[in-house]
């Protein structure tokens, strides 16, 4: 497991761009056979991904925890981002197709992973985040379970943002302790998100960009608003935000990304929202 420290926004504003990657940007997540984690200071988040091809993998603490197996003080988020696949916990399997989710609540001590198939194997993506008490376990297909409310259609394509959110993860829907996670789906035309930006204080969010085409690039927009710096990500790719930079993107193609969130509270639409005469 990769540990990265948390960042200070006076010593962020001077970094060059080999910086601003190495701590912020997570490059070659989905590895064959292989489980990958990133744990972050940021809000004691970590961001991982399973990704089965040739054999089923079982989810492990790792030292860094110094628990007797992952989930013993944590909860977590999935969404498969890949082929079809299974997750098994505790003994119950959970069958995914591609952009199928599920929460896991804090106590789940076998957790494992496999692909349906090796030619088109299941890539799941994690995020994972301190719990206090058990909730329930959870499955969510987003075409049957999420609530109208929680699929909402922003954004207009002369704006280039078109966009649908889908909320996988958060009060009203799927509870948890403080992990919330999303999907935000841009139309073909729009490659604009989150802008106007905001900030948001009382939590730190992840993105993981995918559906990003090989020959195209996103820029991803950080940094407190009147120091703002880019990252450019392509496809598969996740960013650490902390709680005081804005985030936000640009691509030269539509795009994917999954979102998610830990911190002080749960409430949705608790930002800081950025005027645009004020970025800088």
């Amino acid at each position: 497991m990769e540990v990265r420290p948390g960042a200070n926004p006076a010593d962020v504003k001077n970094y060059d761009t080999a910086r601003l990657r190495h701590d912020f940007l997570i490059q070659d997540l989905f590895v064959p056979d292989e489980i990958k984690c990133i744990y972050s200071q940021i809000d004691r988040i970590i961001v991982g991904s399973a990704t089965p091809v040739k054999k089923e993998l079982k989810l492990k603490a790792g030292a860094e925890l110094r628990a007797k197996y992952f989930l013993e003080r944590r909860e977590m988020g999935i969404i498969n981002i890949g082929g079809c696949g299974t997750v098994t916990v505790d003994g119950k399997e959970y069958h995914f197709k591609r952009k199928d989710g599920m929460y896991i609540g804090m106590g789940a001590k076998d957790i494992t992973f496999k692909s349906d198939s090796a030619d088109d194997p299941a890539k799941f993506y994690f995020n994972s985040a301190p719990a206090h008490r058990t909730c329930p376990t959870v499955f969510i297909d987003p075409d049957k379970d999420i609530l109208p409310e929680n699929k909402k259609e922003l954004g207009t394509l002369e704006d280039s943002n078109h966009r649908t959110i889908n909320k996988y993860i958060l009060p009203g829907q799927v509870e948890s302790c403080q992990l919330e996670m999303g999907m935000t789906c841009l139309e073909p035309g729009s490659v604009w998100n989150t802008m106007p930006c905001h900030t948001h204080d009382r939590r730190m969010e992840v993105y993981l960009y995918f559906d990003v085409p090989k020959d195209s690039v996103v820029f991803h927009y950080m940094g407190e608003p009147t120091e703002t710096r880019h990252i450019v990500m392509r496809n598969e790719e996740a960013v650490i935000s902390p709680s005081w930079s804005i985030h936000c993107a640009s691509a030269t193609h539509a795009y994917t990304f999954i979102w998610g969130m830990v911190g002080e509270n749960q409430d949705f639409d608790d930002m800081d929202n950025v005027p645009m005469e004020d970025l800088r």
